[in-house]
């Protein structure tokens, strides 16, 4: 088994007009080709924390009935990049420049996420749990930052050319794996998905007594780093595609890792 647990495609009336609206979108995008740069990646993040959390409402079965097709793996990755998608194509309609698309597509980006977190903590309301969950975001910072000074010291073309989107790369993919770590190891949660939890039980063969997130974390943390290495000389000949693959790059360890902290501050 490769994929995780629960996903699955939804049902053909949802899938039929989700791949249509990807489809537009794209289209759209493909036809506009608006300017690509690391602010726009950047002004990317806030829609992956919105998925992030829009998936919480799946998971616990909190969201509306008539939407939750649409909020499960992986649909919510394309349903949320539908939105973003057709608010960057406003954004170039009505700014003056590629600078306001960017700020217009960070700022509804901010705001579905602010959105989206809201009501998942509502359906916790007098339950929430923050302290681990508050635990492993300071500790994703704190080992971001410190493996970035060392890139920069150590491949500083590296942090130069990727910059900004490089090290949300770095940070997203060391969130999901501190979050999974504090999960699995300290609040009991299960691993969905099959090559995580390979590497965290080989871990904890090794070293019993330290579990097995650690590994796993260590594994995130050089893939990262690795990837954005090579990604320098396509950044460097062809910047929009390679900071949007960066992006995406970013994109399956943040979302995972923003739903992993929203999740066990539900207790989930």
């Amino acid at each position: 088994m490769v994929l995780p647990e629960g996903f699955a495609l939804p049902p053909p009336v949802y899938l039929l007009p989700l791949a249509l609206a990807t489809l537009l979108v794209c289209g759209a995008l493909y036809a506009r080709r608006p300017p690509v740069g690391e602010a726009t990646v950047v002004a990317f993040a806030p829609w992956m924390a919105a998925g992030a959390g829009l998936h919480v409402l799946y998971v616990t079965e909190s969201a509306p009935p008539a939407l939750a097709p649409l909020l499960g793996t992986p649909a919510v990755y394309v349903s949320t990049f539908v939105l973003a998608g057709a608010t960057w194509l406003i954004g170039t309609e009505l700014g003056s420049g590629h600078e306001d698309a960017d700020r217009l597509l960070g700022a509804v980006g901010l705001l579905a996420a602010i959105v989206a977190v809201i009501a998942v903590l509502g359906t916790g309301l007098g339950g929430l749990d923050p302290f681990w969950p508050a635990v492993a975001a300071v500790g994703s910072v704190v080992l971001t930052a410190a493996a970035w000074v060392g890139v920069r010291r150590g491949l500083p073309a590296v942090a130069e050319t990727t910059g900004l989107v490089g090290l949300l790369v770095v940070f997203g993919h060391v969130l999901d794996g501190v979050s999974t770590a504090v999960g699995v190891d300290l609040l009991g949660a299960g691993e969905r998905s099959p090559l995580p939890l390979a590497i965290m039980e080989f871990a904890a063969g090794l070293a019993p007594a330290l579990g097995g997130g650690w590994l796993f974390v260590l594994v995130k943390l050089a893939l990262a780093v690795g990837i954005v290495w090579l990604f320098v000389d396509y950044v460097e000949e062809a910047p929009a595609e390679g900071y949007l693959l960066l992006g995406l790059v970013a994109a399956v360890g943040l979302g995972p890792g923003v739903h992993n902290l929203l999740l066990f501050t539900l207790g989930g």
